[in-house]
């Protein structure tokens, strides 16, 4: 686990977003303020090439579509209200998995979660600090998966969701 702040978690969006291929899925773990709505926002917009692009949370709608600058269909899922995996298909889960999955509370996919998805992981500190785990794509990444700050720049609780 690596400290992060609001400004990492953006470049971790841009690297992330640069690196995207049909069929990808980014599945965001964490809890509520953990920073998963500020990283999926900025892996949008870069994907988008669109820096001041509108990106609401998909919380109520649970999935907003997006283009991406390469023509890949980018499907937001935030999957906090989700009744149960078997609610997937309404939400057009399977064509989904055909461009890119950005998937809010993974935990609610069950069987359904993707096998090679790239997870990551925000968790909140006793004293408010970010931390960040990132786990898969490391044919793809390799080096360039982000390292921590230097030097470590914190963030407290009232910056990124």
């Amino acid at each position: 686990m690596h400290p992060y702040d609001q400004a990492a978690t953006e470049r971790l969006g841009a690297t992330i977003a640069a690196h995207l291929r049909p069929g990808d899925a980014i599945l965001l773990e964490g809890p509520l303020g953990a920073g998963k709505t500020t990283l999926a926002r900025a892996l949008i917009r870069a994907a988008c090439e669109q820096p001041n692009l509108d990106v609401p949370s998909p919380s109520y709608t649970l999935v907003q579509t997006y283009e991406t600058a390469q023509n890949l269909a980018l499907h937001h899922f935030d999957l906090w209200r989700l009744d149960g995996p078997d609610a997937l298909a309404e939400l057009g889960w399977d064509d989904a998995t055909l461009g890119v999955v950005l998937v809010e509370w993974p935990d609610r996919l069950q069987d359904y979660k993707p096998k090679n998805a790239l997870t990551i992981t925000l968790s909140l500190a006793n004293d408010d600090n970010r931390f960040i785990d990132i786990n898969g794509w490391e044919e793809r990444m390799g080096e360039q998966k982000p390292a921590p700050p230097n030097p470590p720049a914190l963030l407290g609780r009232h910056g990124a969701r």
